[in-house]
């Protein structure tokens, strides 16, 4: 049985690539997002996300008829549910968003569908996800662990690099777990349409897991390096020069420090880990908090330099600008969420009673948080007239930036660019 029609629930980061390779190999393909800007934008051939290569992608696949956006799910073979999965109160997660899409996508399902959940989320959510379909559609058998039914469901997470997704969506390996052994196999036949990597199939809890054990696995890592950042800064050591020795251990390969932790995957999954097994997941908890409190503690470096600043000038505070370099959760793309720079340029803002400006030349304008507080300004301007340089996003641009330009004395740089 061929995959005639493709829907795609959610155009975001990931939703947006998947549809667009999938309609780059003539599938016809619907992609569904209840956000009418980015259906409307998708629709003449443009794209609302910044990710290098998908622009060229989109605007051939809508110019060809193979894709097209609205904003109510329609019939198809195949769904795939890219929507948001974040966490409420206490970091418990949060699937109303999945929810959403189940309830919405079951009106239009028939038997021989497939159903697949990219979206990451905590062990248990397919089978829950299952239910809500079963519920709503009760001329329909789903699967169960050991029995198939009329539709295939399935677990499949995505394991891109924001920046190289439209690269790491053919050539990465899919773990692909279904709720029974055809389900996996039938999600196989699906990403092999685009595939250049392995499918691994497993079951839909052990994929679930899967993820978010990858992106724990990181997070880990990443504390270690920025706990070493903070005990450096008390004895009076470069961080950078320290872990470039200690790389040179053949069995030692320790990440970069910075100014935290910030994206939907890393920064939010480890949580979900926490949330079901709070008594085991000692380090992983652990983790989380220590890279949740690098903002803090950057911000305190900005206040230190605030103070010295005033010393050392005799100006007022409010005579005072700092600049913030960045507001991305990663170099050279525009996805702010749950980034760590942000919440540090955000905290100066509602802190500093000075101009706080913030550099960040993947955005056009500043997100409402600010409101009237930071103005967003050019890299020249910032390196010419700001008393103090906070640098929190490594863009390639910044890299780029000639250290003679660099003459403030007060810089905070959690990345090591201006050492």
């Amino acid at each position: 049985m061929s995959f005639t029609t493709i829907s795609v629930i959610g155009l975001g980061y990931i939703g947006l690539p998947t549809a667009a390779v999938f309609a780059s190999r003539g599938k016809k393909v619907i992609g569904v997002d209840i956000n009418s800007h980015a259906v409307d934008t998708i629709n003449r051939g443009n794209i609302h996300i910044v990710e290098p290569e998908l622009g060229d992608v989109v605007r051939e696949a809508v110019q060809q008829g193979n894709l097209r956006a609205t904003t109510r799910p329609e019939a198809a073979d195949a769904f795939l549910i890219a929507v948001p999965t974040p966490f409420v109160d206490d970091h418990q997660p949060d699937l109303r968003y999945v929810q959403a899409a189940a309830l919405a996508i079951a009106p239009v399902l028939k038997a021989g569908d497939l159903v697949i959940l990219e979206s990451t989320s905590p062990v248990g959510a397919t089978e829950q996800m299952t239910q809500w379909l079963a519920d709503a559609r009760p001329d329909l058998r789903f699967p169960q662990p050991g029995n198939d039914g009329d539709v295939f469901i399935a677990y499949c997470p995505e394991r891109v690099l924001p920046g190289k997704v439209m690269i790491e969506l053919l050539e990465n390996d899919r773990v692909i777990g279904g709720i029974t052994p055809a389900c996996s196999a039938r999600a196989s036949e699906l990403y092999r349409i685009f595939l250049q990597g392995e499918c691994v199939e497993t079951n839909a809890r052990t994929a679930e897991m899967c993820k978010l054990t990858e992106n724990s696995f990181r997070d880990v890592n990443i504390a270690f390096a920025n706990e070493l950042s903070l005990i450096c800064a008390e004895q009076g050591i470069d961080v950078w020069e320290l872990i470039a020795l200690a790389n040179r251990h053949p069995r030692v390969n320790i990440l970069q420090p910075g100014p935290g932790v910030g994206g939907h995957c890393i920064a939010v999954d480890p949580w979900f880990i926490v949330a079901q097994n709070p008594q085991q997941a000692r380090l992983i908890r652990t983790a989380r908090e220590v890279n949740d409190a690098k903002p803090g503690w950057v911000l305190d470096r900005v206040k230190q330099s605030l103070a010295e600043c005033l010393t050392a000038s005799g100006k007022r505070a409010s005579d005072i600008t700092i600049a913030c370099f960045g507001l991305a959760f990663k170099p050279n793309i525009d996805d702010l969420r749950e980034s760590p720079a942000m919440t540090v340029a955000q905290r100066i803002a509602e802190w500093h009673s000075g101009s706080t400006w913030v550099v960040e030349p993947h955005i056009a304008e500043l997100p409402s948080r600010f409101a009237d507080r930071a103005t967003l300004v050019a890299t020249p301007e910032a390196l010419q007239h700001a008393d103090i340089l906070v640098m929190l996003v490594d863009h390639a641009q910044f890299r780029a930036i000639d250290g003679s330009q660099v003459t403030q004395p007060w810089i905070v740089d959690t990345k090591g660019v201006w050492r």
